[in-house]
């Protein structure tokens, strides 16, 4: 039976570890997190149970599996974070800054990340590739089970594995992610969302999730996952059927100091009209722009973004994009004008947007490049293809 989501977390339970498995037989090194925010107990809870049923399971292991938890003393107080977001740190200037820190200047947050990056060192130092990262989180919102990837082909590949919703090109919208970093280093890198904080549908999604992912990922043989027929079928189920791809096209960011009330009864993927009443921020109100799709609405208290609106991405776009990537064409913008890179290694582009406006950024996502702003007049783009691993991954069965 599984433990009420309501149930306090002991302290022995705040190892870094929920579980590792090894394999006698070589094959991927799978990395599950869970709890990277302190209010989302359903990725631990799930990885609790499956370590637990996987210890006294006979099927043949190949490779290994480790689960991880993320944010231990948010977790003990059931908040998001406790002085900052862990899954905001993440960036290689902020990781920096913190690694030059004296130990008795850390906050809670600082101290786990060295934490989870020590242990990330040794598992990607020791361990057999292909190594995959797998962050599961939940919503505060209902919502259908998603995955959320940084748009590398070998992402999207993998993702498409699985009988839900792919959302592309949030980090866009924020820094630091922790599966942002796992994808500058170039690996397969995905977060699931599967559900609304402390429902139990959330923890039966990832628990589903979790198997079909050591199946596809070569870890297990599906023959021997009895119940992987009812694993997909449940999560196709939950996500009624949705498997699209959706584009991020807005993030409604917030302020420490704004004060800010979703209105009731919104949840991800619904269809608003233009002009619907979304929340009120600072006693005014704020109405949909256009006709669009809410994603990711807020209620909870602690968070940097009201909502996100997206957009359905059509097949003939996602084929375009795999065509102009795979052959590179990419290397040819530098001839235009206000197009250059940014330095010698060739991994990001500098766009001077007072002379290069007749680019849109739909354009260079088809080419694999999300952007970030660095001033008002250019855009720093960085290109994941460049950095995906694709070599790690050429054999295995998805790919």
């Amino acid at each position: 039976m599984l433990r009420s989501l309501e149930e306090p977390i002991s302290i022995s339970q705040t190892t870094r570890y929920i579980g590792s498995l090894e394999g006698q037989e070589k094959g991927p090194t799978l990395i599950f997190f869970g709890g990277i925010h302190g209010n989302e107990p359903a990725g631990v809870k799930a990885l609790e149970q499956v370590f637990s049923q996987l210890q006294h399971s006979k099927a043949a292991i190949k490779g290994s599996i480790f689960g991880i938890r993320g944010n231990v003393p948010a977790l003990l107080q059931k908040k998001r974070f406790i002085d900052q977001d862990l899954n905001r740190l993440w960036s290689s200037v902020r990781i920096a800054v913190i690694e030059k820190k004296d130990r008795s200047d850390l906050n809670a947050e600082e101290i786990e990340l060295l934490e989870i990056k020590q242990t990330l060192t040794v598992l990607l130092k020791v361990k057999s590739p292909p190594f995959y990262f797998i962050d599961f989180h939940t919503t505060s919102s209902r919502t259908l089970p998603f995955i959320t990837i940084n748009d590398a082909l070998i992402n999207r590949k993998f993702s498409q594995c699985f009988p839900v919703p792919i959302i592309l090109g949030i980090e866009e919208y924020l820094e630091g992610p922790l599966l942002s970093r796992m994808n500058q280093l170039g690996y397969v890198s995905l977060g699931f969302e599967s559900g609304q904080h402390n429902e139990h549908d959330a923890v039966q999604n990832t628990i589903a999730f979790f198997w079909l992912a050591l199946v596809f990922a070569g870890v297990l043989d599906k023959i021997t996952v009895p119940d992987f027929e009812f694993y997909y079928n449940e999560l196709q189920k939950s996500a009624a059927g949705n498997n699209s791809f959706y584009e991020v096209v807005h993030r409604h960011e917030l302020k420490n100091t704004d004060d800010f009330r979703m209105l009731n009864g919104f949840k991800s993927f619904q269809k608003i009209s233009e002009g619907t009443f979304l929340a009120i921020q600072n006693k005014e109100k704020i109405h949909a722009e256009e006709a669009t799709i809410l994603f990711m609405p807020l209620y909870q208290k602690q968070g940097a973004e009201g909502f996100f609106l997206i957009r359905k991405t059509p097949k003939w776009a996602l084929r375009l994009s795999e065509w102009l990537r795979k052959s590179k064409s990419d290397g040819l913008l530098t001839f235009l004008p206000g197009i250059s890179w940014q330095n010698d290694k060739r991994e990001s582009l500098m766009v001077n947007l007072s002379i290069a406006r007749f680019f849109t950024k739909s354009f260079f996502h088809l080419l694999g490049y999300r952007n970030r702003q660095v001033d008002e007049n250019h855009l720093v783009m960085h290109n994941r293809e460049r950095a995906a691993k694709n070599e790690m991954y050429r054999n295995e069965p998805w790919y």
